[in-house]
């Protein structure tokens, strides 16, 4: 966390106090708590958004009795049940784009799990890491790919799992660097 003085800079308070007050609130409800030593933390709450047991139809025939009640809920909560083995990975290229996973997205990739047929994982198979479904056929392992274009690939030396993929994370507004990079190459028009 930054200093009182820091924080009243930052966020336009004239006096020291002020950042100091505000911490105390935001200890109160419960958004900052003391780790050890007496520094203060971001607790869980913190990062919690609401989340509405409403649901968005994305097709016909999909009627749903929602209420309307909003919960808070940690978006980790939802696709982090390890953090101390959970590692964010951002996908790069398009060898899993009839799975859903395109490349931009993050995969929240647990590591140290026992991979089982069908599971998405991150793996290092001979020296090249990659992002790909397990499959197992008569006793052997591979990894495929599920773009039409690609070919499984089967170890020639080597195959470790890195971890299995949880989940993706997948933004529809580019970062402001990435806006950049595609106006530069003439892409954003």
């Amino acid at each position: 966390m930054p200093s009182y003085s820091e924080m009243a800079r930052a966020l336009g308070f004239k006096a020291k106090n002020a950042a100091f007050k505000l911490t105390q609130r935001l200890v109160a409800s419960g958004y900052l708590e003391k780790s050890v030593g007496g520094r203060l933390v971001p607790s869980s709450d913190f990062f919690t958004v609401d989340f509405s047991d409403d649901e968005v139809r994305a097709g016909f025939g999909c009627e749903g009795n929602a209420t309307g009640r909003l919960q808070a809920q940690a978006l980790n909560q939802l696709l982090i049940t390890r953090p101390s083995k959970t590692v964010f990975l951002q996908v790069r290229g398009d060898s899993m784009v009839d799975a859903g996973i395109l490349s931009g997205d993050v995969a929240v990739v647990e590591t140290g799990m026992q991979a089982v047929h069908g599971d998405v994982v991150v793996a290092e198979i001979d020296g090249i890491h990659t992002i790909k479904e397990y499959r197992i056929d008569r006793g052997k392992p591979y990894l495929a790919a599920h773009d039409q274009d690609r070919r499984s690939m089967c170890a020639k030396e080597t195959l470790n799992i890195i971890g299995v993929v949880r989940g993706v994370v997948r933004s529809y507004k580019p970062s402001l660097t990435g806006r950049a990079k595609l106006a530069k190459q003439g892409a954003l028009r």
